[in-house]
């Protein structure tokens, strides 16, 4: 089983488990500020064919970028709604960033512990995927780019009287997010390249604080 391949086998649950992951804490954290939206609609669960888009599943997998179904939220629910929609928000990219750590520091555990080669090898290769996965899927919903979470995290501090042109701008979103990743797009390229250099230097510096040897995930 070449490497590939064995990535590949590891990137489907590692995606299951993050964007589950992912899309509960953004149904919590609405629960918790007052609105049940999501908790009605069966999506405050870790179970992930209640979260899966399936073109953003395969964009996961052979693009390492991609995205769940968006949890229903009703903001005006909230006691403000412009900073609740942004605490909901954040509480996705959140969960995936003590995913990160969860993986590192059990990559970190699995590489010293006395294990047969084999399942070294694989338990090693599932968590750096997992590793490389949430710190895709907290980069890439962090993006100020409606519906993705970075867009209502920037709306919270934006003056009030901006707010409206900027919720406006979501009418154009899906456009320009697949401008930025269709190969034949022409904003393919720079998004490509600008993706890479964010994503191989957010991943060095985990790998760094962890004292992890660098490794190529998938």
């Amino acid at each position: 089983m070449g490497i590939d391949l064995m990535a590949l086998l590891f990137t489907i649950p590692a995606m299951l488990i993050s964007s589950a992951v992912h899309e509960y804490a953004h149904a919590y954290a609405a629960y918790k500020l007052g609105d049940d939206t999501a908790r009605a609609e069966g999506r405050m669960t870790i179970n992930p064919i209640a979260h899966i888009d399936p073109i953003g599943f395969l964009m996961m997998i052979f693009g390492k970028i991609g995205w769940s179904k968006p949890v229903p939220v009703n903001s005006y629910n909230f006691e403000n709604p412009v900073v609740g929609s942004a605490i909901v928000s954040i509480a996705g990219p959140l969960s995936n960033l003590l995913l990160v750590v969860v993986s590192a520091l059990l990559l970190k555990l699995v590489i010293i512990l006395p294990l047969p080669t084999l399942a070294l090898q694989l338990l090693a290769s599932f968590l750096t995927v997992m590793l490389f996965i949430n710190i895709s899927l907290m980069l890439f919903n962090l993006l100020p780019i409606p519906p993705l979470d970075g867009s209502n995290i920037v709306e919270m501090f934006l003056p009030k009287h901006w707010r409206a042109n900027w919720s406006s701008l979501a009418q154009y979103a899906p456009i320009l997010l697949l401008a930025m990743i269709l190969p034949f797009s022409p904003l393919f390229a720079i998004f490509s390249s600008f993706w890479y250099n964010l994503l191989s230097t957010v991943v060095g510096l985990v790998l760094t604080l962890f004292g992890l040897p660098g490794a190529a995930a998938f």
